[in-house]
């Protein structure tokens, strides 16, 4: 559960950006996401340096190898002069390097490098990667100090424990509009959870939502098998299934795949089957045998053009 220090620390992330001009909800959640992932990147390399160093062997595939990235100009040259290059190497894109950073140079480093360098992942990282392939960092270039403000409030938010980040996720969603665009409804926490209980999913269970928009069904009912179903943590077959293969959620808005493949990776599921696909089209057939437990609620408005 949140404490109200952190609940007010995401407050004022969001205060932030309303301050700024920028009162979409669902935008700042999209940005504050990103952030979210560029953060949990370093953290997952930091994890395997500090594994690897232990077991005295080197980290095979590190996520920031050694060497330059790219070169960017230098943008506090004097006016009028040439700019000059500078080697940007792929340490220089943890966050952990450029937390700090001034304003101008930490836009710069991100929107010109940490960005691409993250949508260019590919799907053998991660499941959210692939879902970043198309998105866009939308703060312009007047607004880099929001961009350093909201990296300090987000580096102070303690994001160690899993069902804090879970929790916090959860938190900032719930911020989310009750109805949005494309017939997205977000469904009330403990109406989910209700709905939850009733079916109590197994380990041996492919579970599906067809509609998943923030994958909240899919989140409890990864923390139903967590509290109910204990052999998850001894069984490493059980545990390998936990960690992607058994959670299947479509939707067909691409900010609603990110928001969810993330709030399944901050909820410790790490490679959830989160893709593109319109459950309310004709050309789905024989999937019906492939999952054994649904849990959704469907979109209640939009349209179909029956004539395509």
């Amino acid at each position: 559960m949140l404490t109200g220090e952190i609940r007010s620390q995401v407050d004022r992330v969001w205060d932030a950006f309303w301050t700024d001009g920028i009162s979409n909800s669902l935008e700042v959640i999209q940005q504050v996401t990103y952030l979210l992932f560029i953060k949990r990147l370093d953290e997952i390399n930091m994890r395997d340096l500090d594994r690897d160093n232990r077991l005295n062997r080197p980290l095979e595939k590190p996520l920031f190898p050694a060497g330059v990235y790219i070169e960017l100009a230098d943008e506090s040259a004097t006016a009028g002069a040439e700019p000059k290059k500078r080697p940007i190497t792929y340490d220089d894109l943890r966050w952990t390097r450029f937390k700090d950073l001034e304003a101008r140079a930490m836009y710069q480093l991100i929107t010109q490098a940490v960005f691409p360098f993250v949508k260019s992942l590919g799907s053998e990282e991660s499941a959210f990667a692939i879902h970043m392939r198309d998105a866009r960092f939308t703060l312009p270039p007047e607004k880099a100090g929001l961009l350093a403000k909201v990296v300090e409030i987000i580096d102070k938010i303690p994001m160690e424990d899993r069902d804090t980040k879970g929790d916090l996720y959860e938190y900032m969603l719930s911020k989310l509009a009750q109805a949005g665009q494309n017939g997205q409804f977000r469904t009330p926490r403990h109406i989910i959870k209700l709905m939850v209980e009733m079916v109590a999913p197994s380990p041996k269970d492919e579970i599906c939502d067809p509609a998943c928009g923030t994958a909240g069904f899919l989140v409890a009912a990864a923390e139903y098998l967590d509290t109910h179903h204990k052999e998850l943590y001894s069984d490493d077959t059980l545990r390998e299934r936990y960690n992607g293969p058994m959670f299947h959620g479509f939707d067909f808005d691409s900010t609603m795949l990110r928001v969810a493949t993330m709030n399944m990776l901050l909820h410790g599921v790490e490679r959830p089957d989160i893709a593109n696909r319109d459950s309310l089209s004709e050309d789905h057939g024989g999937v019906e045998e492939q999952f054994t437990l649904l849990l959704a609620n469907p979109p209640f408005a939009g349209s179909l053009d029956y004539e395509t």
